[in-house]
């Protein structure tokens, strides 16, 4: 029974198609000689794999067939399968192998484990033997075998080539079998023994031979494996699939005219990439000009020719490569020069709709100036959706000059018209036209056309209504208008529109958003429902993809049309897609490849920041907040989670879709309901904490609908339009514009009057019947929604008004602004009120009471067909004229507006012998309206009575100040004045005093006028006045500006400025808070100082609340602006600026904006010209203004800044430094303050930039700023200077390191010198080198650090080249070795070294203990001696007191000194000192009262002085004196006392019979008395015992006969009056006879 080989037992899912019914014999045969061969089961190096694709379709081969088949397929075989017909099959079968090129050496085996093993892909398994399963290594993989074709064609799909193959393998293997002598099928008809007797040989034979052969088969298939798993690696699908690269660029060339270039480029990819070429970002069609372009993509070289080449040639060229991984694009120029000499006169032939700047200027200079007249001009026109439109006029230009044409431009609302699939332009040579292929209600609005000619220009301008389409459906509301995308994200982009003027007879209910992929034209519904606000934010985009928007409004009768598309927006982070803006995608497909940075070592992402709600309706809430700063390389999505207000019951929003945006829309929540949020962010290392909560959001409508506008005042312009005013919507946020809507009176039916909503509050309705009445209504738009409609305003009759409008010669300052539109707030098409210039309307007349309809109707000046003539005067007095103009068929009479108040304080500025200049003070009440003009009426007053009122202007007069002529001279006038507003005429002001007409002769000037203030503050004002009328003899040379307070007495005036101010205008300084003062003005010429101005105040000097001030700003593009803002504006108030004073409205350096309560003035180019004091004013306030000055200092701080802000700078924490790494690396480094995720850098090394390779690892780390670069070492050729640009967005920066001469060499020996370090480490070595250390035993310590050790690591001492043999062996577990010298001295000098050795190297380290080196040593152990002195004590001796102190112990280089009450003691027999051991001593012999006092003992080490002192005097000298007596005492008595100096033995023995004599010395001082003991008793001398004492010194015993009685102690006892002593001994008396005795018993 065959089993299963041990690679099918582990691998049991590949296909059991591969055993087809032709294989299974075959299969069989193998299965059965499977153990008797050698060659697979040790493997071979004939094994083969040449194509994973093959694989794919193999990859359950060998595994799904059970046991038992093996076991059926086993018992089918039988030995005729090794006949000749089986040899021939498998012969032409392997026959069939090698004739596709296969060979032994040349067939390998395919890893094919990532594809289709059970395991990971990090558990990739080879084949390394063939042993059984349980010995099988956990790396074997299933051998698949395949022939050459394979590799060529890289996929095998037929049955027949599978069975070619394995049958190929079959082969193969039993060729290879036979060749090494397997003969197990020729054995078969042997013998049973012999068969046996065979296979024994054979296992002999092969113990050797087979041996060597498997392994070296195994060294061969083991790196045929590695060969071929790096092989199929870049052979596997998912790594063989790339994106397109750019082998070869396309090279930029210049070429001259007429002649041909070709751009060439190689692109690699997989799947082959698809490659486009573009022109200026245009496809380039070769059909529609035959011959002109060649395109051809051969043997992987594409190739775009351009024959003929012309100047229209000159264009960026684009080669898009694209495949299903990615896009990417490269680009080259070509530039067309042509001979110098030649003029292309058809680049001014008719059809250039405009022509570069360069030709702005006539390059013949042929005219000094150009006059351009207009004829045929368009008029207002009106269209309809979807209908085309052509506007134009025929330009007139004189003198015409050939080859030189104007610059012709278009503009819609004030911006530049660009040509596009709307709307194209058009020039002929002498006709300008701008054409509308199909309208749209966003083409409506003020067209106007600007003809320049050199540096003149002329311009026209008309208005372009355009009408709905008709409806679908009948009652359906019309098509929303201006779709645009507000902010798009990865896969979030926000929708806006604005609500269309007709809501089809009922209200719109919502609107419903159609999004549509570019490069489709499948329109899918983004909403469910319908939406009433006006923004929408679409979720669920695809990342990188493109996408075009449109709304629909629906109503309960249906919905409407759609309305234009939008913009194509693509749904991108803003940060990739301001990257990617220079290089768009193809546009064939409208879709941009994201290609993510290959994610590092997972970070777990922080919590989002900044998190808010940024909009809230009752149908969504938008969420925003800001990426976490710890987010690693890879990208990151974040989970949105929502609660209830209240609770802390968290839940995810997205589940299913995780969001790649900062931005998210929540739906489906509960109206009403308040909810909290927060978010989490996501990547492969896990999901991180949450962010902070919002705050309680409820849902519901955060934005109101506005409240509708009030006040609709209608007035008369023109046979066929009406000028419709009205007051703002009140508190209005996000107001759009408004609708104004038209209805004949009685019809009841309304039609709207525009299309397009208007910003202002001001809008001239055209297309109306001449002769009917209209009434006129206003409805404000806002994204909430469409506000209630106004009041229906008075009806009005169209007819032109009386005396037309005014002319643009009349006023030319308006005859820029849009025909129809003009409102006071600003907007698209933004006018102020008209505000009259000083005798700007001087010579005209008007009819009166037209004049407030012409006063609402300024600016029509295309529209108006009124002449200038001048009407004939009125005769009727002023008062009549106040009457007409307060008639209840006025159709301005309101109730919230009044006529102004009468002007005053009237008076004679100036009079000559015909004419008088009167001046006169505004009134005090305006009437809640702008004051819009002065009429004045005189009359002659004869003996004092006064005639006949007479009109001076008929025309009103915007000036406080008006020159009455054809006066009679020397008669004398009487005057008053009236003003006028949008109400009416006010009643004329008290009669003037009387002025007689006459040539003023005076040589001083007049009085200046319009004395006002302003900027009124607690310590300052600003005063401002008007030149005098009359200047006298001399021109003004300046003024003189007195003060005083309010109440104080005329004599209390005093001056402001000693010298003559050249200005209008004076800053007031140093003001008391709370004080009252009154101001005047002077003129002064050569003739001396005229008479003062009307007073100016009472006014008192504070800063009321709520005063602000201008505000200088620079935005991120370096913009510089003065910004003011206003709460306490009227309804009518606007922002007037200024320089020095004088208003800068018609400055070309300076753009104003206003809106709302805020205003903004903005420098083009701030320069030197513009130094000075800028000041707003706000009209219709109490004098609310402020100023600001630009100095030269503080010009240069805001150009500075500009420059930073435009050009920004990245803020550098560190400049580029360099330093050496432990193996010699060189590591360049800089930091940043901070780096965002998209910052890069470049790094450049003299002029060139260099990248990322073997020689240079560059790395950035945002988080910390650190930008590195490594070099493994420094060459010759790397001197030079480096250079680190980094760029951030739009901040740029750059840190250079100049490394040259003598700098880069010492760091070129530094690298190299650490890089012999590192390899110094890499064996045992020293950390720390040997040094030495003075113990607190005062011992020297030698020790040295060392690292990389083992336990057979030596370390072995030297003194002077000789080994210094050490008792213990050194564990070097603290890393620290240690040579301990105990009691170090001169003896120690020396050369101490010590080396580390062990297999892997040695160190050693050396320590010169010699010359300064030990003196230093010398040194320290001294001191450390020194230090250890104990204090000094005394001690008293027999020859007098000793001073001692102990240390640790004692060396000759410690100098020791004794000083006595200050003096060194002079050292003689009687004081000496010494050292004794561990002491130091000072010996006083014989002490005398003398001796007292302080000592001092010095120890001095070399450099510092050591001191012990003691104070021997008092009871301290007395205890020592008397101890010294004491012992001196007991000296002298142990000196003389009585004592036996020697002689006496302890023990005698004597014989019996024998005499025993004694001698023994005594001495004593006096002589002693001498006695003797037996047994402790007095011994007397007789004839036995002799005992004699002689001359006082020797003592004799002597015993005759000595008896054996004899024996026992003896004592000699000395006494003197010093002492005693007794010296003990004892004998012994032995008989002879005894000794031999004991002898013999010893023997025995």
């Amino acid at each position: 029974m065959m089993s299963l080989p041990f690679y099918q037992k582990l691998h049991e899912h590949y296909d059991r198609s591969y055993r087809n019914k032709d294989l299974r014999t075959t299969m069989s045969q193998y299965q059965q000689e499977k153990k008797s061969s050698a060659i697979y089961t040790h493997g071979s190096t004939a094994y083969s794999s040449r194509s994973s694709a093959a694989h794919r379709q193999k990859s359950e081969a060998f595994s799904q067939v059970s046991a038992a088949s093996y076991q059926q397929q086993a018992s089918r075989a039988s030995e005729s399968a090794l006949s000749s017909a089986v040899s021939r099959k498998t012969a032409s079968a392997y026959d069939y192998g090698y004739s596709h090129g296969l060979t032994d050496s040349s067939l390998m085996l395919e890893d094919y484990s990532s594809k289709l093993s059970p395991q990971t892909k990090r558990a990739k398994k080879s084949l390394l033997s063939g042993e059984k399963k349980e010995n099988l290594p956990s790396d074997y993989m299933v051998p698949i075998f395949s022939g050459r074709q394979v590799h060529v064609s890289g996929i095998t799909d037929t049955e027949e080539e599978r069975i070619k193959e394995a049958a190929a393998y079959i082969a193969r293997r039993n060729l290879l079998a036979r060749e090494e002598g397997v003969t197990a099928a020729k054995q078969s008809t042997v013998s049973q023994q012999s068969r046996s007797m065979l296979r024994q040989e054979e296992g002999f034979e092969k113990s050797r031979k087979v041996a060597i052969r498997e392994k070296a088969e195994h060294l061969s298939l083991k790196k045929t494996l590695e060969e071929t798993e790096a092989c199929h690696k870049k052979l596997n699908e998912d790594n063989l699939l790339h994106a397109p690269e750019f082998v070869i660029k396309p090279r930029s060339h210049t070429v001259w005219e007429k002649g041909h270039v070709k751009l060439h480029c190689s692109v690699a990819g997989w799947p082959e990439p698809r490659l486009t070429w573009y022109k200026n970002q245009v496809p380039i069609n070769v059909h529609a000009n035959p011959g002109k372009y060649i395109i051809e993509s051969r043997y992987g070289i594409h190739t775009l020719e351009i024959n003929a080449c012309d100047f229209e040639d000159t264009a960026q060229y684009r080669a898009s490569a694209m495949n299903a991984k990615g896009e990417l694009s490269a680009y080259a120029s070509v530039v067309v020069k042509r001979y110098k000499g030649e003029f292309d006169e058809t680049f001014f032939h008719a059809g250039a709709s405009t022509l570069p700047p360069i030709f702005a200027v006539t390059p013949y200079g042929y005219a000094s100036k150009f006059e351009i007249h207009f004829d045929d001009k368009f008029d207002v026109s009106f269209g309809r959706e979807g209908e085309t439109m052509s506007l134009g006029c025929r330009v007139v230009i004189t003198p015409e000059i050939k080859h030189f044409q104007p610059e012709i431009q278009w503009y819609r609302n004030g911006a530049p018209v660009s040509p596009s699939k709307w709307v194209q332009t058009h020039w002929s040579g002498d006709r300008a036209t701008l054409t509308f292929s199909h309208l749209n209600k966003e083409d409506e609005g003020l067209y106007k056309i600007r003809v320049r000619m050199g540096d003149y220009y002329e311009q026209h301008s008309a208005y372009v209504f355009v009408r709905d389409a008709d409806a679908e459906i009948e009652g359906a509301p019309a098509s929303p208008l201006d779709v645009v995308s507000l902010d798009a994200n990865k896969d979030y982009i926000t929708i806006s529109w604005k609500q269309p003027a007709v809501d089809g007879g009922s209200p719109i209910l919502g609107y419903f958003i159609d999004m549509c992929e570019v490069g489709t034209d499948s329109w899918s519904q983004c909403n469910d429902t319908p939406v009433k606000f006006a923004r929408f934010p679409v979720t669920g985009l695809i990342e990188g993809r493109s996408y075009i928007f449109r709304v629909r409004a629906v109503n309960k009768t249906g919905i409407g049309l759609p309305s234009r598309v939008s913009e194509p927006v693509a749904a991108l982070d803003p940060a990739e897609k301001a990257r990617l803006k220079s290089r768009p995608s193809a546009p064939w497909t409208g879709q941009i490849i994201v290609t993510e940075e290959e994610p590092t070592e997972g970070i777990v992402p922080g919590p989002p920041t900044d998190l808010s709600v940024i909009e809230a309706t009752q149908s969504y809430v938008v969420l925003s907040w800001k990426p976490p700063r710890q987010r690693g390389h890879e990208g990151i999505l974040y989970f949105v989670e929502k609660c209830d207000a209240g609770t802390e019951n968290w839940q995810q929003v997205n589940t299913e879709l995780p969001v790649k945006s900062p931005r998210f829309a929540l739906f489906d929540l509960a109206a009403g309901k308040s909810y909290r949020f927060r978010v989490r962010c996501s990547n492969s290392a896990g999901v991180g904490e949450p962010s902070e909560a919002t705050e309680v959001t409820t849902v519901e409508d955060k934005l109101d609908i506005p409240k509708p506008p009030s006040t609709i005042i209608p007035c008369r312009n023109t046979d066929t339009s009406v000028v419709v005013t009205w007051e703002e919507s009140k508190d209005a946020k996000e107001l759009v514009g408004y609708y104004i809507e038209s209805s004949i009176v009685g019809s009841g039916k309304w039609e709207p009057c525009n299309n397009n909503p208007v910003k202002g509050m001001r809008f001239t309705c055209h297309g109306l019947t001449t002769g009917q009445s209209y009434i006129f209504r206003v409805k404000a738009v806002n994204a909430a929604g469409v506000s209630e409609y106004s009041q229906d305003s008075e009806a009005i009759e169209v007819k032109a008004a009386i005396g037309g409008g005014v002319s643009p010669a009349v006023w030319p300052e308006l005859s820029d602004t849009p025909a129809g539109l003009t409102g006071s707030r600003g907007g698209m098409h933004d006018t102020s009120q008209p505000t009259f210039k000083k005798d700007a309307l001087l010579g005209s007349k008007l009819n009166k009471p037209s004049l407030p309809s012409s006063s609402h109707n300024l600016g029509q000046t295309e529209v108006s067909k009124v002449s200038e003539t001048v009407q004939e005067e009125l005769s009727p007095p002023l008062q009549k004229a106040a009457l007409k103009g307060k008639s209840k068929s006025d159709p301005l009479k309101k109730k919230d507006l009044a006529a102004p108040s009468p002007p005053y304080d009237i008076t004679c500025l100036e009079s000559f012998r015909d004419s008088m200049v009167l001046g006169w003070k505004q009134p005090d009440k305006t009437g809640g309206a702008e004051i819009t003009g002065y009429y004045v009426n005189y009359r002659e007053v004869i003996d004092g009575v006064p005639g006949r009122w007479r009109e001076a202007n008929i025309k009103a007069v915007s000036d406080e100040a008006y020159k009455i002529s054809n006066l009679k001279e020397n008669m004398v006038y009487q005057f008053q004045v009236a003003a006028m507003n949008i109400a009416g005429l006010g009643a004329p002001s008290a009669v003037s005093a009387s002025f007689k007409c006459e040539e003023w002769t005076i040589a001083v000037p007049g009085p200046p006028h319009s004395l006002k203030y302003s900027e009124v503050r607690k310590t300052s004002l600003v005063l401002q006045w008007k030149p005098p009328i009359h200047s006298g003899r001399t021109p003004v040379t300046g003024y003189f500006v007195d003060v005083k307070e309010a109440s104080a007495k005329e004599d209390q005036w005093r001056g402001l400025n000693e010298a003559a101010l050249k200005n209008t205008y004076l800053k007031v300084q140093g003001l008391k808070e709370g004080v009252s003062y009154v101001f005047r003005a002077r003129a002064v010429n050569q003739a001396g100082v005229g008479k003062p101005s009307d007073l100016a105040g009472p006014v008192v000097a504070e800063t009321r609340p709520g005063t602000k001030e201008v505000v200088v700003n620079v935005d991120d593009d370096g913009v510089i602006s003065l910004n003011f803002e206003c709460d306490q504006m009227a309804p009518n108030s606007e922002f007037v600026w200024s320089k020095d004073y004088v208003p800068t409205e018609e400055s070309p350096r300076l753009e104003v904006e206003s809106k709302g309560n805020k205003t903004k003035m903005t420098f083009k180019d701030l320069g030197m010209e513009d130094l000075g004091i800028y000041s707003c004013d706000v009209t219709d306030t109490d004098g609310i203004a402020s100023s600001y000055l630009i100095d030269e200092e503080e010009l240069k701080r805001l150009l500075a800044l500009s420059q930073e802000h435009k050009f920004p700078t990245v803020p550098v924490k560190s400049e580029l430094a360099v330093e050496i790494l432990e193996k010699g690396q060189v590591r360049f480094w800089m930091q940043a303050e901070k780096l965002s995720g998209n910052a890069k850098v470049n790094y450049i090394f003299n002029d060139k930039e260099i990248f990322e390779g073997p020689k240079y690892k560059m790395h950035i780390d945002q988080n910390t700023g650190i930008i590195e670069m490594f070099m493994e070492k420094l060459q010759y050729e790397d001197e030079g200077t480096y250079t680190f640009q980094v760029q951030d967005g739009r901040a740029t920066g750059h840190s250079t390191l100049v490394l040259i001469g003598d700098v880069y060499k010492k760091l070129q020996k530094e690298a190299e010198f650490q890089h012999q370090e590192w390899i110094r480490k890499q064996g045992p070595h020293f950390t720390e080198y040997l040094s030495w250390e003075v113990t607190g035993e005062c011992n020297v310590l030698l020790k040295c650090k060392v690292a990389n050790i083992k336990k057979e690591t030596l370390i072995v001492w030297y003194k002077d080249e000789r080994e210094i043999s050490v008792d213990e062996k050194h564990d070097f577990k603290d890393g620290i070795c240690t040579l301990l010298i105990t009691e170090f001295s001169k003896k120690d000098a020396g050369i101490y070294e010590v080396i580390l050795k062990d297999d892997r190297g040695k160190d050693k380290s050396r320590l010169k203990l010699v010359d300064e080196a030990f003196e230093e040593l010398m040194t320290e152990v001294c001191k450390t001696i020194a230090l250890s002195a104990t204090d000094l004590k005394v001690q008293s001796t027999a020859e007098g007191i000793r001073l001692y102190s102990f240390v640790t112990y004692y060396v000759h280089d410690l100098k020791v000194n004794w000083s006595h009450n200050g003096t060194a003691i002079k050292y003689t027999d009687r004081v000496k000192s010494g050292v004794t051991t561990k002491q130091i001593w000072l010996q006083i012999n014989e002490p005398t009262p003398n001796d007292k006092g302080k000592y001092v003992m010095e120890l001095f080490d070399g450099k510092t002085g050591h001191q012990k002192t003691l104070d021997l005097s008092g009871e301290v000298y007395k205890e020592a004196f008397d101890e010294f007596q004491r012992l001196k005492q007991a000296a002298i008595a142990e000196k003389n006392r009585a004592r036996v100096v020697g002689g006496l033995p302890d023990v005698v023995t004597v014989q019996e019979g024998k005499v025993l004599n004694l001698t023994c010395t005594v001495w004593g001082d006096p002589t002693p008395e001498v006695s003797w003991l037996r047994n402790e008793k007095l011994l007397s001398s007789d004839e036995h015992c002799n005992l004699r004492f002689e001359a006082g010194k020797t003592a004799y015993f002597t015993i005759s006969g000595v008896r054996t009685s004899d024996s026992g102690k003896y004592g000699l006892v000395v006494k003197n009056s010093y002492g005693s002593e007794t010296s003990d001994f004892t004998v012994s008396v032995f008989i002879p006879e005894e000794e031999p005795a004991k002898g013999n018993k010893k023997a025995k």
